[in-house]
């Protein structure tokens, strides 16, 4: 369904593309949407619940809002997402969600063939990213309309699936295989290139791919990086230095095939999902001890542990780790359950989720609340360990804790799952994007240092050509996610100089 290369260049492809995207979950998808000429303008006759943002609106309404002026137009925005565009572009497609709201979308889609600009969207599983690693029937947090895509509503698919929102939510694959079905729909495939893995991403000069050019037009202009050629000068986006893209694509029966690919511009959209976060403790190596959910219930299915077994131990208190202690509650598979914080911690996942919305995650912050080892409760196999820290693991499957009062305990465990977050990795990188961030002495991160953007057009400060959406620019949740394509495509736009007049 999707392109996999039957040819490779062996040294690179010698005509610059104008953008690549690395990365293929929902913010490289809506990007490709947007740079594939799908144009948002006002639908007529649409009003605004937001009396200032409509009077905008109304001020220039055969403009398409991708050649407006987003900061104007987002200015004096409110709600949970602290990048402007992000509230523009979301309010723009659920005007009144956060109220509770069923208002429809006041944008229309518009497919404009020649405001496209070729890109390629470079991914290492089918589109979705990371989604394809979430276990299939876990719930997702946000509501399921919030998880859909420009001019596609979920439940929409949804019910053409004959499948059902559980309390407004979507399972993770049903997500994820909405998110294929999308990039089907709207004939982004070509632009989709599955398998790929990218090691290495730098500037070059551009007479260091021109030295390519005379070898590969001497024949080998059957390539797949091949795209129409317009006049050089309309095409040409940017001038001075080029991003050179290395990696590699993964056969299907193994194999590796290198590529080198030139590009004016490259959006960073990889996500979070990449590495765990490790507490960086003694033993946290050992056999037993794993960071990823997936471990747990390839256990179960493998019967590595058991009801019968010494508790399962999962450290955190997020909602990655809040699964973990469901499905081992459902499996019959005792836990001890240790975090750093209060329970009554105001910063604390549990205390800002709604009960109604989200009672599967009520009952786990119940537990944490009632079952501690101090103070048994109701619920058998679990136990909670509020306000302790892990000291380390012992290969003799004992894990030291020390609590608020520097007060040590020990239990005997069968499995260690340690759940306390993820980051990027950014490897291919110089400097693995340390660079890049806010704090350029410290690592990437999503929640605590995002890659410094211009707010408006998510072009990185420190790198002219270089974008960052989704999490790695401070936008966590998919219905955000897509203002950030919105200011990429807006600026990628005027660069290319393909508004209209």
């Amino acid at each position: 369904m999707y392109p996999v290369l039957n040819k490779v260049p062996n040294k690179s492809y010698s005509k610059p593309l104008p953008i690549v995207v690395i990365g293929n979950g929902p913010s490289g998808i809506c990007l490709s949407y947007l740079l594939s000429g799908y144009i948002p303008y006002i639908k007529r006759g649409s009003v605004h619940p937001h009396p200032i943002l409509q009077r905008k609106l109304e001020e220039t309404p055969e403009v398409s809002i991708i050649d407006q002026d987003l900061e104007y137009l987002s200015e004096g925005l409110e709600g949970r997402s602290q990048s402007p565009v992000a509230l523009l572009f979301d309010t723009l497609l659920r005007p009144d969600t956060d109220f509770g709201g069923t208002a429809e979308s006041v944008l229309t889609w518009w497919h404009k063939t020649n405001r496209a600009i070729p890109h390629l969207v470079l991914g290492r599983n089918p589109p979705g990213g990371a989604w394809h690693f979430i276990e299939g029937s876990t719930i997702t947090l946000s509501q399921g309309e919030w998880m859909g895509l420009p001019d596609l509503q979920l439940k929409d698919w949804m019910r053409k699936k004959r499948r059902g929102l559980r309390n407004n939510r979507a399972t993770a694959e049903d997500i994820a295989q909405y998110y294929q079905h999308y990039v089907a729909k709207k004939g982004l495939q070509k632009n989709f290139i599955c398998g790929s893995v990218v090691t290495s991403v730098r500037k070059v000069s551009p007479d260091v791919s021109s030295s390519y050019a005379q070898q590969d037009s001497e024949g080998n202009s059957d390539s797949f990086w091949d795209f129409p050629e317009k006049e050089k000068e309309d095409d040409q986006i940017a001038s001075g230095n080029l991003f050179q893209v290395d990696g590699f694509i993964k056969n299907i029966n193994g194999g590796q095939q290198p590529f080198s690919i030139y590009a004016e511009n490259v959006v960073l959209a990889t996500g979070t999902y990449d590495s765990p976060t490790n507490l960086g403790v003694n033993g946290e190596n050992l056999p037993f001890v794993h960071h990823k959910l997936s471990a747990l219930e390839e256990a179960v299915k493998n019967k590595k542990v058991s009801m019968t077994s010494d508790p399962v131990l999962i450290v955190g208190a997020g909602l990655t780790a809040a699964d973990a202690i469901l499905f081992a509650h459902h499996c019959n598979i005792p836990v001890i359950h240790a975090f750093r914080r209060r329970v009554n911690d105001p910063g604390l996942i549990f205390n800002q989720l709604p009960k109604m919305m989200y009672p599967e995650y009520h009952k786990v912050h119940q537990m944490m609340k009632e079952q501690s080892v101090a103070c048994p409760g109701p619920y058998e196999c679990y136990i909670s360990l509020p306000e302790h820290h892990v000291l380390s693991f012992r290969e003799d499957k004992k894990c030291v804790f020390q609590d608020k009062s520097g007060h040590q305990k020990i239990f005997n465990i069968s499995m260690a799952f340690v759940l306390i977050g993820s980051n990027p990795n950014l490897s291919f990188l110089p400097n693995n994007g340390i660079d890049l961030a806010i704090d350029s002495e410290q690592p990437v991160n999503s929640k605590r240092n995002p890659i410094d953007i211009d707010p408006f057009t998510y072009q990185c400060v420190q790198e002219k050509g270089l974008y960052a959406v989704g999490p790695l620019a401070g936008d966590n949740f998919v219905r955000f996610v897509q203002g950030g394509a919105l200011a990429v495509a807006s600026s990628l736009l005027k660069k290319a100089n393909k508004n209209p007049p």
